[in-house]
């Protein structure tokens, strides 16, 4: 039996920290540079939100028939100490194991912004510096509004603030209506 890893350490290996989260129900963490972070608890807006973009992105993937498939509370590795748990990710190719616990390729990763969130900024860096990730989506529910990054070809990143009209995921081929993403008004 591997012995309980210690939140509260100066540092916290991958490894160590998938231990110590799947120990017993601990709430929503994340490991940023080795160090566990609490998340905050989901507000029933938040759960709507993330409904939302789920069914428009997963139509989408079927409307396309692309392999891909959206996914809820995985885990997107950056680098070997950092851990982030996006509201959802995209990934691409045959669908993944049923006991897999992170996406080794994700090509989108959407974070759903609310009150006491972790810095996005942070996340931003994280996610376009890992090379699958194509585009990172923040849904401000408040507002309505997505601002939209994205890497392209040439690893520049380019970054848009959406209220309505198409949204093109490109690759891995996706198009939806940004007012698809947030729940009926």
């Amino acid at each position: 039996m591997q012995p309980e890893a210690d939140p509260a350490s100066p540092s916290m290996s991958r490894p160590d920290f998938y231990a110590w989260a799947l120990a017993e129900d601990r709430g929503r963490h994340e490991l940023v540079e080795g160090r566990v972070q609490a998340m905050p608890r989901r507000t029933v807006g938040h759960a709507r939100t993330r409904a939302a973009c789920w069914r428009a992105l997963a139509e989408a993937i079927g409307l396309k028939g692309i392999a891909a498939e959206v996914l809820m509370g995985s885990a997107v590795e950056i680098g070997e100490a950092t851990v982030h748990v996006p509201d959802l990710v995209v990934a691409a190719g045959p669908p993944l194991p049923g006991d897999a616990i992170a996406v080794p390729n994700p090509v989108v990763v959407v974070e759903i912004a609310s009150v006491g969130r972790v810095d996005l900024s942070r996340k931003l860096v994280d996610y376009l510096s890992t090379s699958s990730i194509r585009h990172y989506l923040v849904l401000l529910p408040d507002t309505r509004i997505l601002v939209h990054h994205r890497r392209a070809e040439d690893g520049t990143i380019q970054s848009a603030i959406l209220r309505e009209g198409l949204l093109t995921l490109d690759p891995p081929g996706l198009k939806v209506a940004v007012e698809a993403l947030f729940p009926k008004a």
